[in-house]
């Protein structure tokens, strides 16, 4: 497949042998984006642990600085004294057993799902069609609460989840190449710190691996890993 004079400009722009420091590699995301629309940045993390063992997982959730720049589209499954305040709060879809309904049979057009802990016991039949998207509520994620309001605000104002996936990477979006370059520098500190942080007591050697940022259809760019960990 041939590339484009855009693709090719933005591929010569990157040193595939150098490793650029978080801003720099932030600068340089925005310089060499080929998209006409506002894409998507997003930060891939290569981490040296092994998925399959449950003591390695690493999943958590961080509030971005700036956002993503995304607006997210939010359903909450609760009881009917929790409804108002989810609408309040500026959840997208409200309700239950409709939207139980509707997902078995396949709809999920939602970015996240927030749910109550007493209706834990009717979703989770739902486990086969929201696991493999990453839309099962999780406490561990925040997303199985009593406090939906303030569940809502956080998504809409900028949390995201992240999970290791089978090939121990981490991908995530941290912001769009409409953002100042402070703003995706900023994005990515937060999220790569929250990482870190999550550092499992029994991985050994080198946890992280392997970072690279890239835009939609841009080439990716290396990170220095290094003064991240220090």
């Amino acid at each position: 497949m041939s590339l484009t004079k855009k693709r090719k400009v933005a591929v010569a722009k990157v040193d595939k042998n150098k490793f650029y420091s978080l801003k720099d590699a932030s600068t340089l995301v925005k310089e060499i984006n080929c998209t006409k629309f506002d894409s998507s940045v997003d930060l891939h993390i290569r981490l040296g642990v092994d998925p399959k063992k449950a003591d390695q997982q690493v999943r958590g959730t961080v509030s971005l600085p700036h956002g993503t720049g995304r607006t997210k589209k939010v359903l909450v499954l609760c009881t009917p004294d929790k409804e108002a305040a989810a609408r309040e709060a500026g959840a997208d879809y409200v309700g239950l057993d409709e939207f139980v309904t509707k997902i078995e049979g396949g709809w999920v057009d939602v970015d996240v799902i927030i749910a109550t802990p007493a209706v834990m016991p009717k979703i989770g039949k739902l486990g086969k069609v929201l696991g493999p998207r990453n839309l099962m509520p999780n406490p561990k994620t925040g997303t199985v609460t009593n406090d939906v309001a303030a569940a809502v605000n956080e998504v809409k104002g900028g949390k995201i989840a992240f999970k290791v996936d089978k090939a121990g990477i981490v991908h995530a979006s941290i912001g769009r190449v409409s953002f100042s370059a402070e703003k995706i520098s900023e994005n990515s500190s937060e999220l790569l710190n929250a990482i870190i942080k999550l550092k499992p007591s029994s991985s050994k050697g080198t946890y992280l691996k392997g970072v690279s940022m890239a835009s939609t259809m841009s080439p990716g760019i290396s990170v220095e890993t290094k003064s991240l960990m220090n």
